[in-house]
This record gives structure tokens, C-alpha cells and sequence, in this order.
């Protein structure tokens, strides 16, 4: 097991979408022993923080590249379903090696 990364799950409210998918990778990271503190926020709040990883739905990709997001330390990935296990999984488990976690 590697070091416990800080993931959010951001939506345009904070609420529904973002919430859904951080319920969903949950499984994805369990099942692969990554310890991770989770949190969901809206889009706007994202742009100030500096997560490890920051899961979101590719509808916002244009709104991240408007943001100054260093990505040498926070890694976006992008989903087309954000409740997809399989997706979460094939998107993020090359983001998890490259940071050490697994």
C-alpha cells in the first residue's frame, strides 16, 4: 500500500454528480487497498485547492483549462460516466501508480 492521497470529486454544485462519483471510485479504491481522503465540491471551490487528484465529468474540461491548476501536483481525470467502477478504474489506476499509492 502507498501513501494516502487526497482526491475531490468536484460537480457544478457539489452535490449530486460529484457525491455519486465519489461513491463510485470508493469501491475502485478499496478494492485496490488505496487509502484516500475523499470530499466533493463545487467547481469554483476546486480552482483553490490543491488536491492530489481531482475526478470530474468531462463536460467541465474547458472550465478546469480556464483554472491555474498545477498539474505537476494535482492530476484531473475526466469521465464520460461519472458512476462508471469500470471507467473510474481504467482512468485512475495509471493516476494512482504515477503518484505511489499503488
Amino acid at each position: 500500500m502507498g501513501k494516502q492521497l487526497t482526491i475531490l470529486f468536484v460537480c457544478g454544485a457539489g452535490l449530486g454528480s460529484s457525491f455519486a462519483a465519489q461513491m463510485s471510485a470508493e469501491d475502485v479504491l478499496n478494492a485496490k487497498g488505496v487509502k484516500a481522503k475523499l470530499d466533493h465540491v463545487d467547481i469554483s471551490s476546486a480552482a483553490s485547492m490543491s488536491p492530489d487528484i481531482i475526478i470530474t465529468a468531462q463536460n467541465f474540461k474547458s472550465q478546469f483549462e480556464k483554472f491555474n491548476i498545477d498539474e505537476g501536483k494535482t492530476s484531473i481525470v475526466y469521465l464520460k460516466n461519472i458512476v462508471s467502477k469500470q471507467e473510474i478504474e481504467e482512468k485512475l489506476t495509471p493516476v494512482l501508480e504515477a503518484k505511489g499509492a499503488i
